[in-house]
């Protein structure tokens, strides 16, 4: 069976990289040279490492290969495969959030188990039983789950296997408890709480409902202060920039009169105010990238939030019900259903929105005034 070659290329710019190359047949019958750019010599310090990620594009090409017929992979060869072809930096489909989870349930919990296991051998009942035998939440089994299923897909779409035992498997991610999210009054005093930058990030994400990629992604050029609303272009995970997790998050969200104004506060009181630097730039880094989300929930929001008396908000984007209900405004009295069409072009809320500005004001959407 043809195993190709690993060889170190130089490269005049950046890094040197390791390529695996091979032979095939072309459509004439004559032989045609193939090339692929495994990595760079940073990230595979030798031929070994290089090697060892080759195991499912050989399968791939020798599929056709009479010799190799009957000989199947286990799913350690086909989640490097995976990792070769879909969770590379070239592919742009997938974001880089969505790259990192699947690598973290394939590293932790799926090649660990089942790595050496040949794909034929892989049975549905077999993986519903493991998975029940794990101290884990419903949730997490469930996208343990979907990664396998992912991953079988995969190789249906490459011929290198021909079924999928996972879509057989039951698990259900159903929450063990209700989530435990802030309520009106407690955003309100959690605000009062908070130190100016912090009180910013909570009243802007509660107002608007931006998940927390988006809420550290945006920059000064994508709030409209004359037309009172908001452009989400773009996400940010771990400080690598992508795109946003569906479309409808792309749509402009409405901002109110008195959020317009603390983000016009929020800009005289930064020190990055072109157009370019972020909404939440990082002094320490000099404006060249935003705050690091989780450090400012763990070390400022969250231990505020304990010295009031309760342990909730695990997210930045956690918001009450209470905010979103059509009932009377809890902190203005008049009726929710008297919804704008800025409110329900909101992506993140279809219904009445209400939010709390800092020093316990009470601040509504635009269908209270």
């Amino acid at each position: 069976m043809q195993q190709g070659s690993v060889i170190r290329e130089h490269r005049k710019l950046g890094p040197d990289v390791w390529c695996f190359r091979w032979w095939e047949a072309g459509p004439n019958g004559n032989r045609v040279h193939r090339r692929i750019v495994l990595g760079t010599a940073e990230q595979m310090r030798d031929a070994a490492s290089a090697r060892q990620l080759t195991v499912g594009l050989v399968q791939e090409i020798n599929t056709t290969d009479i010799r190799s017929a009957g000989i199947s992979m286990t799913l350690a060869q086909l989640a490097d495969h995976f990792h070769q072809r879909e969770l590379g930096s070239s592919n742009g489909r997938i974001s880089y959030s969505t790259k990192k989870a699947y690598q973290g349930y394939l590293n932790k919990w799926i090649v660990p188990r089942w790595g050496d296991r040949l794909l034929p051998n892989i049975k549905a009942v077999e993986v519903e039983l493991w998975l029940k035998t794990l101290e884990r939440a419903a949730g997490t089994c469930c996208k343990i789950r979907n990664v396998m299923s992912v991953l079988f897909n995969h190789a249906r779409r490459y011929d290198l296997y021909n079924r999928n035992p996972i879509q057989w498997v039951r698990q259900s991610a159903k929450r063990r408890s209700s989530p435990d999210v802030l309520t009106s009054n407690e955003v309100r005093r959690l605000l009062t709480a908070l130190k100016p930058r912090e009180r910013m990030m909570v009243l802007l994400d509660v107002a608007t409902g931006l998940r927390q990629s988006e809420l550290f992604a945006l920059k000064w050029k994508d709030v409209d202060f004359k037309n009172r609303q908001l452009w989400v272009t773009r996400s940010i995970v771990q400080q690598v920039v992508g795109n946003c997790k569906t479309e409808a998050s792309q749509k402009p969200v409405p901002l109110h009169d008195y959020l317009i104004s603390a983000l016009r506060g929020w800009h005289r009181r930064t020190a990055f105010r072109t157009p370019e630097s972020w909404v939440f730039a990082s002094p320490k880094k000099r404006g060249k990238t935003p705050y690091w989300g989780q450090q400012l929930l763990r070390h400022h929001i969250r231990p505020a939030a304990q010295r009031l008396g309760h342990h909730k908000a695990d997210w930045l984007a956690h918001i009450s019900q209470n905010l979103l209900d059509t009932s009377p405004c809890n902190w203005c009295g008049t009726e929710g259903d008297a919804r704008t069409d800025a409110a329900l072009n909101n992506p993140r809320h279809s219904r009445h929105l209400h939010s709390s500005g800092h020093h316990g004001k009470a601040i509504c959407a635009d269908s209270c005034r």
